[in-house]
């Protein structure tokens, strides 16, 4: 089976730095697994992350992903390529405080063309697989951080991307919620997901990746052994 992202000879430069965030990174990931992608702050992991997310384009390389050369993409088809192929979890979650939670889930569906109906239909769906049935009509500041996370977390998920792309996913939570997302996460995982995972978190990305790539100064400096079992 051919890799789901494929990275050739990526570079990206912002204007103004000394040295280039990313420089000549090359980087298979395949489908089903779970990747750790670690090193300092500041070593371009999130860098990489958008450019896999179509969120920006190197300024050099190609990447692919899902089948699709996502560096030649323009802003219009970016858009659209992120709503039908990928997820994104960040560190401090990102919830609309002004809408429901249901509504916070159903707005990422809604975004990818499904009547409002079905959209409604699908995060109540998606609430009860990862147990916040009980918060649908809520608001997301009455909830805890553990609990907000997993409503971004499947708001990321509604759509059934390709690739789930998680940028220090614990970092925000105490160990006792971040275990409960990684959980989630591994859930997801073993149905299928295939997931992206930035953390500074050792404990972290041994328990949870297939792989884990590391690196410095934007240069990927080789990868290590995980516990986890293919």
């Amino acid at each position: 089976m051919p890799p789901l992202i494929t990275i050739r000879q990526v570079t990206k430069r912002f204007d103004g730095a000394a040295q280039p965030a990313l420089a000549g990174i090359d980087l298979e990931l395949e489908v089903g697994r779970i990747a750790a992608v670690m090193g300092p702050s500041g070593c371009g992991k999130s860098t990489l992350l958008n450019l896999i997310g179509a969120l920006d384009r190197p300024s050099e390389g190609e990447i692919e992903v899902a089948g699709v050369r996502v560096d030649r993409l323009g802003e219009a088809a970016a858009a659209r390529f992120r709503r039908a192929n990928v997820g994104f979890v960040f560190q401090f979650f990102h919830l609309l405080d002004d809408l429901t939670v249901r509504d916070n889930v159903a707005v990422a569906a809604l975004l990818a063309g499904r009547s409002r109906s079905e959209a409604e239909a699908q995060a109540d769906e998606m609430l009860d697989q990862l147990g916040l049935a009980h918060t649908s009509r809520t608001f997301p500041t009455t909830l805890s951080g553990g609990e907000r996370q997993r409503v971004a977390i499947a708001r990321a998920v509604i759509n059934r991307p390709a690739v789930l792309l998680a940028d220090e996913p614990t970092g925000a939570l105490d160990r006792r919620n971040g275990e409960h997302a990684l959980a989630l996460l591994e859930d997801l995982n073993r149905r299928g997901q295939t997931i992206v995972l930035v953390t500074h978190d050792d404990h972290l990305a041994e328990q949870a990746a297939h792989r884990i790539v590391r690196l410095v100064d934007g240069v990927l400096v080789g990868e290590q052994p995980a516990r986890k079992v293919a």
